[in-house]
């Protein structure tokens, strides 16, 4: 099919606007299903998977097509939840333009802005229904009012009393057509459609339909929009690309079914049936099955077998691909999302998907040894298929971690493990990963003799410990002269040095930026030993530190809150009753971008509690930025609490 016949879109919007009930009204519309399901039965074509259905919401981003007079209609419908964001993402990445749903009930919510912003952020065009006009209460100059005041002024209704409006909007888009219209000049239907057309494709006007998707009315009228209003991929937005062989460069793609292969990975789906599945967006070319192509951001070629149209759950085999297409790919051993995907003799590398970034940490545990087995794998398989959805193992505290977007992204994906994988966890706060250090200098003996008949033990060291300068971990020195400790027991001493580092003295976490000046000691011939050493190299650590003024060193967050202006005192306080300090202020379209540094131990609930505050119009991102010392009254409460730890069952 010539790509000039293609139309491919995201349905984006709040949750419960009506997305998926919308989708599942079209298909049926262009008789690509024989029946419409309901996500109250779980029959839609979209909502299939055994949590959406249990849920009764989208989770995944589902890929769906119809035929409508010769026009081959593909569709991403994203899910509206915040915790599921990366989705909508990743499908912004694969279109050329969007359909915004927006709840007639409830007007623009979080979710509508959200994804408005990213449309803005992709320059994609838009069209807008306004939904569920045949519920009690709907007033549709209301809602239309609410979009101008919250997404665009420049939203019109085609057809309506703000005609004047929109043969304004559509001259200002194009010169010719504007110098007409200052002279007075009638526009033609013809300049009028052609306009409009190009103005909507420049985002200059966004068109808004209205209906219900429950009961079909507005369905043609959409349809009929999407064919004369959004562009084919030939005439989308501009998309620029690196050239490999020169980096530096920026080149534009060019948008054509005979030209060289050109598509990119914007996501990849674990099916139970074939595995991986890659799916692409091509940008120009053709692509047939059982042939290759060059992964250019692996530098390596890859063979395919079949090509895949996805409806729902189901994949079904396409003779070729090409321009304007979304397809997936089954089994590529080296291809991941993000990839690009080319002709060796013309190269292209995309911009990778920028998903956003975890938000809130669960440790897990496996609930059994069985479990324990199978974890790993089951993670990186979640993990791969969704991208902002991370594990890692924390190297000091040694437990497993669990990142995601939000409390409800984390339930999904547990109840996935034991749903899919069989593998059943229990969900804790992680431990913060704190430090020891020091700020004064001491020296200190460290001697372990034991005599019990036989061969007793005995070492004898001297040390002198120094803090060290921030990040610079470890130190140790060997200044031993004149044989006071043979030159064989040194290398024990340092050992016995570093594991009481690892184990800490005041609290239980590891001890850096010290530097162990090993300077005197004395041995036995007969009963000194390694291990007698290493025990003395470990006592004395652990006294020098107690001597050398030791502190508790937390890990220090840099936070960008992204919040609307009306939350700026709530956020203010609520940072600094976090132990917070606001290092400066951004802004971002109708966003205020608050920059803050706070202690890890502080943000681990932090995610509902911006949803609190905000009215879920909050979101947050951060990274971690220094290790800072730890208020004397909190390192209190947490020697405490080491202690009570080490104290044998049963005793108080």
């Amino acid at each position: 099919m010539e790509a000039k016949n293609k139309r491919n879109f995201i349905l984006l919007g709040h949750a419960q606007s009506g997305k998926t009930t919308l989708s599942e009204s079209l298909l049926y519309f262009c008789k690509s299903t024989t029946r419409k399901g309901t996500i109250a039965d779980g029959t839609t074509v979209s909502d299939y998977s055994f949590d959406e259905i249990e849920k009764k919401n989208s989770i995944n981003a589902s890929f769906l097509y119809c035929d409508y007079k010769g026009i081959r209609i593909q569709i991403i419908d994203a899910p509206g939840y915040a915790d599921f964001f990366g989705e909508v993402i990743s499908g912004v990445r694969a279109v050329d333009s969007a359909i915004m749903v927006v709840d007639a009930t409830a007007g623009v919510e979080v979710g509508t802005e959200l994804a408005w912003q990213l449309l803005e952020e992709a320059n994609l065009p838009c069209l807008l229904f306004i939904n569920k006009l045949d519920k009690e209460g709907t007033d549709i100059n209301r809602t239309l009012t609410d979009i101008k005041e919250r997404l665009s002024k420049k939203a019109v209704i085609v057809g309506s009393s703000d005609e004047p409006d929109l043969i304004e909007l559509i001259a200002e888009s194009d010169d010719k057509l504007l110098e007409k219209y200052l002279e007075g000049t009638k526009l033609s239907a013809e300049e009028l459609s052609q306009g409009l057309r190009q103005a909507v494709a420049k985002r200059k006007v966004f068109p808004v339909l209205s209906g219900s998707a429950s009961t079909d009315k507005g369905i043609p009228e959409i349809l009929e929009a999407i064919i004369q209003y959004l562009p084919n991929p030939l005439e989308r937005p501009k998309i620029e690309a690196v050239d490999p062989s020169k980096p530096e460069d920026k080149k534009e793609v060019i948008f054509k079914d005979d030209s060289r292969f050109c598509a990119f990975v914007f996501k990849s789906i674990s099916d139970p049936y074939v595995g991986q599945l890659s799916l692409l967006r091509f940008f120009s070319g053709i692509l047939l099955p059982n042939t290759g192509f060059y992964n250019a951001s692996k530098k390596t070629r890859e063979r395919i077998g079949q090509i895949f149209i996805l409806q729902g759950k189901e994949q079904r085999t396409i003779e070729s691909a090409s321009c304007g297409d979304i397809v997936a790919i089954a089994k590529l051993k080296e291809t991941t999302t993000s990839d690009s995907l080319c002709d060796e003799k013309e190269q292209y590398l995309f911009d990778p998907v920028v998903f956003p970034q975890a938000a809130i940490s669960a440790s897990v545990k496996p609930k059994s040894r069985q479990d324990e087995d199978r974890i790993s794998g089951a993670l990186a398989k979640l993990a791969s298929e969704d991208q902002t959805f991370k594990v890692s193992i924390d190297q000091q505290t040694k437990e497993l971690i669990i990142s995601g977007l939000g409390d409800l992204h984390l339930d999904v994906m547990v109840a996935r493990l034991k749903k899919r994988f069989n593998v059943e966890v229990e969900l804790g706060t992680p431990k913060v990963s704190y430090k020891e250090t020091i700020i004064k200098t001491a020296k200190v003996q460290g001697k372990y003799k034991r005599q019990s008949g036989g061969r007793g033990q005995y070492g004898d060291v001297w040390i002198e410990v120094t803090p060290l300068e921030k990040g610079k971990g470890f130190e140790f020195v060997d200044k031993i002269f004149g044989g006071a400790i043979p030159k064989n027991f040194i290398p024990s001493v340092e050992k016995g040095v570093l594991q009481a580092c690892a184990e800490g003295a005041i609290a239980g976490y590891p001890i850096v930026d010290i530097r162990i000046t090993l300077y005197d000691g004395s041995f036995h011939d007969v009963d000194s030993s390694d291990i007698a050493f290493q025990i003395a190299g470990a006592m004395a650590l652990r006294k020098a530190v107690l001597e050398a003024g030791p502190v508790l060193l937390e890990p220090v967050m840099d936070v960008d809150i992204v919040i609307p202006e009306d939350y700026l005192g709530a956020i203010s306080g609520d940072l600094n009753s976090r132990r917070g300090r606001i290092m400066g202020m951004d802004v971002k379209a109708k966003s205020q971008i608050v920059k803050a540094k706070v202690p890890l131990a502080e943000m681990f609930k932090y995610a509902n509690d911006l949803r609190s505050l905000t009215g879920g119009r909050g979101m947050y991102s951060m990274k971690f930025s220094h290790y800072e010392e730890v208020p004397h009254k909190i390192v209190s409460t947490i020697i405490s609490q080491y202690q009570a730890s080490k104290k044998p069952e049963g005793q108080e």
